[in-house]
């Protein structure tokens, strides 16, 4: 993948004497120290981090931590103290005044938090306005205001005024304006977080489906975790200045860095964070024409499970249990075909776990295949359950039991 960003220890004080305390930090100080010692205030504090080409890279911290400045001196809306921002290679702090406004208007948009539209105009002319700045000629920024408002469903209101429509619609109106100059780096500076639960939930799907789509590299800053778990590829939790942790959704709450994150994600729910492939094991069936009932209970023994998948000349035929071949077979080795429990559960590898929580719960494997219908892997109900054993928001039934409970129950409808 294509480094899109590169930030190498980058800074920021907010005062009179920076190099002052900038070596107060290096020498060991604290940020409250440097500001009751010097007046001064450390907002960011020698952050490193690069983002891939169409990449989600989300920052995520409470208020104060220093998000917000650090997403404005990407584009230098403020400028840093210390350190280096690079976009494709090219030194950003070092841009003169020329190259910088060319940059801000081809390569790099930014959403704020509060529309920022304009009362007077009308929603294609707030859209426009990038690329009318841009000197684009009428008729071609028209028809690219106008696609740009029907990429995020808002074509019909184009010539309304903002203030006829609703907090989400106005986002969704921030967004096109975004989008219209075609840019190849979204900065998004919370620009969910004024909307209603609801709304905001609508504008994730969004973003998430434009995405897809677009394959924009993103900036986004939030101060909610939930958020950050649905939109990043990868996330920085960010805390006083500094980044504490830096990876996927998966690495963050499976493997919290210290206490700090760890207090973040002790609340959240695994099933939407794991996927299958992280619990996936390796496929295990026999074919379906070269097999009996003796050598499916023998090869189960082997595993140590209840079911097993079967294959018809290498595809997905379905799946026995110890209970369903005792019941087709009579305790004999006879055919197969009337051993097989009718329904299979299927997966793909990126799934989370809340999809497949039902057919664990039934104490059922479930068959992992890839967007080509191969049998990749499968996920057994233990896995699951003990994954999520700590998880205090698994979907419930009334009350989920731990995973080793949970599969002792489900082994009496698996056995003979």
């Amino acid at each position: 993948m294509t480094e899109k960003i590169v930030v190498k220890n980058l800074s920021k004080v907010f005062g009179d004497d920076p190099d002052q305390a900038l070596e107060m930090i290096r020498k060991g100080k604290t940020k409250d120290e440097v500001l009751a010692e010097t007046g001064q205030t450390i907002g960011v504090q020698s952050v490193n981090f690069s983002v891939e080409e169409g990449e989600v890279f989300v920052v995520m911290g409470l208020s104060g931590s220093g998000k917000s400045t650090l997403v404005r001196m990407l584009n230098r809306l403020i400028e840093a103290s210390e350190g280096e921002i690079r976009f494709d290679g090219q030194d950003m702090r070092g841009a003169d005044a020329a190259t910088l406004r060319k940059l801000r208007l081809e390569k790099i948009a930014m959403v704020f938090q509060h529309f920022a539209l304009f009362p007077h105009k009308s929603v294609l002319e707030n859209v426009e306005y990038g690329l009318k700045v841009a000197r684009v000629p009428a008729a071609e920024r028209r028809e690219r205001a106008l696609e740009a408002l029907r990429k995020v469903g808002l074509a019909a209101w184009a010539d309304r005024r903002p203030a006829t429509l609703s907090g989400g619609m106005q986002q969704r109106v921030g967004l096109a304006r975004g989008l219209a100059v075609d840019p190849e780096i979204l900065l998004m500076d919370e620009p969910f977080s004024a909307l209603d639960p609801l709304i905001r939930r609508d504008m994730q799907n969004e973003l998430l489906e434009l995405q897809r789509e677009l394959r924009k590299t993103i900036v986004f800053i939030t101060h909610d975790l939930d958020e950050a778990l649905t939109l990043g590829d990868r996330i920085a939790i960010m805390k006083e200045g500094r980044f504490v942790q830096v990876g996927t959704a998966e690495e963050i709450v499976g493997n919290p860095a210290d206490d700090y994150v760890a207090a973040f994600t002790q609340d959240v729910d695994r099933a939407r964070v794991f996927d299958v492939a992280s619990v996936m094991e390796p496929p295990e069936a026999l074919e379906l024409a070269e097999t009996d009932a003796g050598a499916v209970r023998a090869r189960l023994d082997e595993l140590g499970r209840d079911a097993l998948h079967l294959l018809r000349d290498g595809a997905l035929a379905g799946l026995v249990t110890r209970r369903s071949l005792a019941q087709a077979a009579g305790g004999g080795g006879g055919p197969l075909e009337g051993a097989m429990v009718p329904e299979m559960p299927r997966a793909r590898p990126g799934d989370v776990l809340r999809q497949v929580y039902d057919a664990c719960s039934a104490g059922l494997p479930v068959a992992v295949c890839d967007e080509e219908e191969r049998f990749v892997g499968v996920v057994t109900p233990e896995a699951v359950f003990e994954l999520l054993a700590e998880d205090k928001n698994a979907p419930e039934e009334e009350d989920a039991p731990d995973g080793e409970e949970k599969a002792a129950e489900a082994a009496p409808a698996l056995s003979a």
